[in-house]
């Protein structure tokens, strides 16, 4: 069966990325069942051949009009698909989607119909943001890391930039590598509009979020970049857990020490 990736290596390249990050998620335990997604803007790999397919579903509505996403495709993973099998499969388990003209709806262009995720209105109001602010981010990932959602469940580390201080000072690499630090979003009903308008409200100062209770939303420039800047939070928070058990509470880095870095190496913050 032919594939919209079959010589296209750029697109496929967009994709068999999606499938690594599904993979390392899973392995760290932060994809249980159907849990967390991916969406990726790929409209730059479009090609008049993908704007003239037939579309596989229905027009769905998106639940916003988003008129930045006008003439824009997205690969996303599938709902109720596994992170695992996402992994292996990535064309049965997630999908190519292309936003219709009103910019109200979307349909499925490739490779099966695979509905997308749920949280795909989400996700896409999030990706019109950054059109609309002249990002160059093209990538959203939501997962669930162990540590740093169990530090959601402590009240002085929901406070504004309490748990991002933390986080950089626990190793110089966290605050090199996610340099805007952690947003942090209340809890909120799980795939909800009021959950997307505060990610995209956070996004103004932040790359990541932390959703209270629930997990982690980042953005970058493609998905290994936002699944980077996650790890290296959850690092951090593995080293502070680490330390807590070992029966103390950790030094971490002064804010000398941090001032120094942000000079060093040109850091936002």
């Amino acid at each position: 069966m032919s594939s919209i990736l079959d010589n296209r290596p750029a697109l496929a390249h967009e994709v068999e990325q999606v499938a690594e990050v599904a993979g390392y998620l899973w392995q760290k335990g932060w994809a249980e069942r159907n849990g967390g997604n991916i969406t990726v803007n790929i409209t730059e790999h479009i090609d008049d051949a993908i704007r003239a397919m037939p579309a596989i579903s229905e027009p769905r509505p998106i639940g916003f009009t988003l008129p930045n996403l006008k003439g824009c495709y997205f690969f996303c993973k599938g709902t109720n698909k596994r992170m695992r099998d996402l992994a292996r499969w990535p064309m049965e388990n997630g999908s190519v989607v292309r936003i219709l003209d009103d910019c109200a709806h979307y349909e499925i262009i490739a490779d099966n119909p695979v509905a997308p995720t749920s949280e795909l209105p989400s996700h896409l109001a999030v990706h019109s943001y950054l059109i609309g602010k002249g990002s160059n981010y093209k990538a959203s990932v939501h997962t669930h890391p162990i540590e740093l959602v169990a530090m959601s469940h402590c009240k002085k580390f929901l406070e504004k930039d309490v748990a991002t201080r933390l986080l950089w000072s626990m190793i110089p690499e966290t605050k090199a590598f996610c340099p805007r630090g952690l947003g942090i979003i209340p809890y909120k009903l799980p795939s909800s509009n009021e959950l997307a308008e505060a990610t995209i409200k956070e996004l103004g100062d932040y790359d990541v979020t932390l959703w209270e209770k629930h997990g982690v939303f980042a953005v970058d420039t493609d998905v290994m970049a936002a699944f980077d800047q996650i790890d290296v939070l959850n690092k951090s928070a593995l080293i502070y857990i680490a330390a807590k058990n070992m029966g103390f509470e950790p030094d971490g880095m002064s804010d000398e020490q941090m001032r120094e870095m942000t000079v060093a190496f040109n850091l936002p913050k």
